[in-house]
């Protein structure tokens, strides 16, 4: 059998791995991207962007509804026909034929099949059409092969078919009644879509919705899905599932019975890293990848093994993934060519943001978004904070002109002690758009006298900048 090599092996085409071929490429490094299911991934297919298509057109209807003159044309249902094909069209019919030809246009060879590690620096793919094909890399073996759903065992499962976010994303057909289970950044964007898309939602939450944000932002997204008519319960699990006569019967550990015709799970994600040849190299079959900030797997010696984007459980956010990637493939190009990987060189080499400054939004309404520590992160740090509040829809008058009635907060955890800010969450109509100037104040650590000169435009809601500031100051 023949070995074919290359500089750089790549197993998974999602975005994080299309990232770290183009990198690569542009240092002049040869690179093969090995992908089984479709170029684009998970993200492209099932995840960011159907989800998003789906979810503009029930957030552009609610916001209408928000705007005196304007609620009185918005008086009908969404077609749900045309969002259905917009989601069509932005995931490209599911034909992943463009991405593909962008990634080979940079000059890199596209494998299709199921990679595996082989042994050190050794890649066998398995093809569509039962052939295999042993590859070597010189430098590097990158595995961005993303992560997959967890569904709980729970009695009745297989009987009755649940949805992921797959299914969640890709089905049209509004269900009549859709029981989602989880609580995180996926149950709550679903239950929005899918309420605003016509099916009566119940969400089932363990605990309390993204309960990784700060407090007031889960009071404020509970209070927004029920007004929009979801049926949120808190503190409830599943007992076990079953079909009954009209759909699918739902018991629960409090007594409650509730009878759906679909349920979705989105209670978590796992690794696809168990059928990859880990044990090859000496790794656990299925496991989260650890790996250092210059995203190199540390159980593996010779850094040539690193993992970027979902398999090494830094931060499941796609941007996050791809800044991964970018970080990965300047490290790979160094030691190519036998530079200097200095970590210190504006942090090029280090992936930092993901441990200080990640940023998040939720599309739900109304919207939510976050970057850095909260307040209950940064207290047990050791930080002297203070933690500034404010209503946005009282004190901005932007707010109040881009929503009649606007309601929303904005925090800013700030460092007492160095005068910068720490970490800055929003939730209100269109707080996403905002929140790149909260994540650049944040990694920039730019302090908070330096902030006063950033002057906001009137009448926008970036004033809810200026806002906090004062009540900064106001307050110490």
């Amino acid at each position: 059998m023949t070995e074919s090599t290359y500089d750089v092996l790549v197993i998974g085409a999602g975005p994080v791995g299309q990232t770290v071929a183009d990198r690569c490429r542009a240092a002049d490094l040869t690179v093969a991207v090995i992908e089984r299911e479709l170029v684009g991934g998970e993200c492209s297919y099932w995840g960011c962007v159907p989800s998003k298509a789906m979810l503009r057109p029930v957030l552009a209807l609610a916001d209408a509804r928000r705007v005196d003159g304007a609620r009185e044309a918005a008086t009908g249902t969404l077609d749900t026909n045309g969002v259905f094909t917009r989601r069509d069209r932005y995931v490209s019919n599911w034909d992943d034929s463009g991405q593909a030809a962008a990634v080979m246009a940079t000059g890199a060879d596209l494998i299709r099949g199921h990679g595996r590690l082989d042994g050190p620096r050794r890649v066998s793919v398995t093809t569509p059409d039962g052939h295999v094909i042993s590859l070597l890399a010189r430098h590097a073996v990158v595995i961005s092969s993303g992560s997959g759903a967890v569904i709980p065992d729970i009695p009745g499962l297989d009987e009755v078919r649940p949805w992921t976010n797959r299914e969640a994303t890709d089905s049209s057909d509004v269900p009549c009644r859709l029981a989602i289970v989880g609580g995180g950044g996926v149950a709550v964007e679903m239950a929005t879509a899918w309420q605003g898309l016509g099916a009566a939602v119940t969400l089932l939450v363990r605990s309390r919705i993204l309960a990784g944000m700060e407090p007031f932002v889960a009071d404020a997204v509970e209070r927004g899905l029920s007004e929009g008519g979801v049926d949120v319960r808190t503190g409830v699990n599943i007992r076990r599932l079953r079909r009954g006569s009209d759909g699918i019967v739902v018991d629960l550990d409090d007594g409650a019975v509730i009878e759906v015709d679909e349920v979705m799970f989105a209670t978590g994600r796992t690794p696809l890293t168990g059928d990859m040849g880990l044990d090859t190299v000496g790794l656990m079959p299925g496991a989260w990848l650890d790996t250092d900030d210059t995203l190199t797997v540390t159980a593996v010696p010779g850094d040539w093994l690193y993992a970027a984007g979902d398999a090494n459980h830094r931060a499941l956010l796609t941007h996050q993934g791809k800044y991964q990637a970018r970080i990965a493939a300047a490290v790979i190009a160094a030691r190519a060519h036998s530079l200097p990987v200095d970590a210190s060189a504006w942090g090029r080499f280090s992936a930092t943001a993901d441990t200080l400054a990640v940023p998040q939004v939720f599309f739900t309404d109304p919207e939510a978004g976050s970057v850095g520590m909260t307040e209950q992160q940064a207290r047990a740090a050791g930080h002297p904070v203070s933690v500034v509040d404010i209503e946005i829809g009282d004190v901005v008058m932007g707010a109040k002109l881009y929503a009649d009635g606007y309601r929303g907060r904005a925090r800013m955890v700030v460092d007492d002690s160095r005068g910068i800010p720490l970490g800055v969450t929003m939730v209100g109509p269109g707080v996403g758009e905002m929140l790149h100037a909260a994540t650049v104040a944040v990694v920039g650590q730019v302090p908070i006298d330096r902030l006063w000169h950033a002057v906001p435009c009137f009448p926008t809601v970036s004033e809810l900048w200026l806002r906090l500031l004062e009540a900064y100051r106001d307050g110490r």
